[in-house]
């Protein structure tokens, strides 16, 4: 399906990202890992690809620094020389709410969830261009369309990712690259199983399906948009939690 394909998927060491790395190689993609802080969790998930004879790298780049991705497209090119399927999922929180948010808060969470997606993008792009059809998608959220209290940060850096995968997806349209994003619900992962059940129960009530997503769920959306089969997709925002923005 993927065959012949090489994706590269930031944070791919746990959670969503890990799913996304595993879901694209068992699909014939050779999928580079990309990590930032956790070298032993990347290798894990390159070892699990590995052994279904899948193939697969880890990357270490901080993707809110530039020189760190340059470092890291540059060595994508040397080892595979192509670059097909771009995965912009890196990202993290820091959740306060605005009157106690603090500047390096604010910078944080937007230097990494939406100036990193830019500059992994515009550093991929050189070489996602050469690909027969090419393919970026964005990990967004539901937070982004909707908002949520004590999230102004992260609202605002998935908001922006949202438009700036359809402003991406006019550009590159005519180019065959594909831009897609992604917007996962509340999705059961570390972050998630910390909760209390107070908050829990309070986070499944907003879910018309009762019910917590998995990383798979959204793992299988990615693979729909990589896939040459929704090669008349772009500019698009799917959603992947449990019918959240219906409410």
């Amino acid at each position: 399906m993927l065959k012949g394909r090489v994706a590269l998927v930031t944070g791919a060491s746990r959670g969503i990202g890990r799913a996304i790395a595993l879901k694209l190689a068992r699909h014939g993609a050779a999928v580079i890992v990309n990590y930032r802080g956790s070298p032993p969790a990347a290798q894990e998930v390159v070892s699990e690809i590995e052994a279904f004879n899948g193939e697969a790298v880890a990357l270490g780049a901080d993707v809110s620094k530039v020189e760190e991705v340059k470092k890291m497209i540059a060595e994508i090119k040397e080892r595979f020389g192509r670059l097909d399927i771009l995965v912009n999922n890196a990202g993290i929180n820091e959740d306060s709410l605005l009157l106690r948010m603090k500047s390096e808060g604010w910078e944080k969470v937007i230097n990494t969830n939406l100036t990193g997606t830019f500059n992994c993008t515009r550093e991929a792009l050189k070489l996602i261009l050469k690909s027969d059809s090419g393919c970026i998608i964005n990990i967004s959220s539901v937070v982004g369309q909707i908002g949520n209290a004590g999230q102004c940060n992260y609202a605002a850096a998935k908001a922006g990712i949202i438009g700036f995968t359809r402003s991406l997806a006019r550009e590159m349209a005519g180019r065959n690259v594909r831009v897609n994003a992604v917007a996962p619900g509340f999705i059961d992962t570390d972050m998630t199983a910390k909760l209390s059940q107070e908050v829990r129960e309070k986070l499944l009530a907003q879910i018309p399906m009762g019910k917590l997503g998995s990383p798979e769920d959204v793992a299988n959306a990615v693979l729909f948009l990589a896939q040459p089969s929704s090669g008349y997709i772009t500019g698009q925002t799917i959603n992947v939690d449990g019918g959240m923005v219906t409410q």
